[in-house]
């Protein structure tokens, strides 16, 4: 019985596809994080599934738009009484010191509000509520069950409380700060009590860790 030999192009082709995967398990899987990074990032590096939103400027926001930039992701909405302008405050101090580092506004870094509650956070209050706290922040909204699949990717959990009069009610949601890397993966998250110093040094950590910088 005489064996086959392999096509030298098979064999090409073949280690080609080895080096791919190598390449991208070391992608994926980079060195241990340092200790002080331990309780931020997440165990796994999860590539974010497609979805479509409509951003404050009633344009198309999608897993695109995280590509190449590095994101800070939070759900809330805007008639929350306190988490939600409290977090947006303290994520507009870390836009700010990243400011005064290089004396310009950083065009890899963006921040991104996801509203969970679609009934009353119209394009229009949107655009209202997140420009008050920052002009380059950018806000989302779509219908609940297109929200529902993004918030359960980023395991932002929310729930709409009983109203207390016609259209007047409060949702209980996740209080955490994302980070989305330049890639499109869900790399860490930030819980409270949220530090804008403590973050923003995190957040270089991290971009050193990912080699980023």
């Amino acid at each position: 019985m005489t064996s086959k030999k392999l096509p030298i192009g098979t064999i090409v082709i073949f280690g080609f596809f080895l080096l791919t995967m190598v390449a991208t398990y070391y992608l994926t899987k980079p060195s241990p994080p340092p200790q002080e990074l331990a309780g931020v990032l997440r165990p796994g590096f999860k590539l974010l599934e497609p979805f479509e939103l409509r951003d404050h400027n009633n344009a198309v926001f999608n897993e695109q738009r995280f590509l190449d930039k590095w994101s800070f992701v939070f759900f809330g909405y805007t008639s929350c009484p306190d988490v939600c302008p409290a977090t947006l405050y303290v994520l507009s101090s870390i836009h700010g010191l990243l400011v005064d580092e290089t004396g310009e506004k950083p065009e890899d870094t963006q921040v991104v509000f996801i509203s969970v509650d679609p009934e009353r956070d119209t394009i229009e209050k949107l655009a209202n509520y997140i420009t008050y706290f920052n002009k380059d922040f950018i806000a989302t909204t779509a219908s609940k069950a297109v929200i529902d699949k993004v918030a359960q990717q980023f395991g932002a959990g929310y729930i709409m409380e009983a109203e207390t009069s016609a259209s007047v009610y409060n949702v209980s949601h996740t209080s955490a700060i994302f980070l989305v890397d330049p890639y499109g993966r869900l790399v860490a998250s930030f819980s409270q009590p949220h530090q804008p110093t403590t973050i923003t040094t995190q957040y270089k950590k991290i971009r050193k860790y990912f080699s980023w910088d």
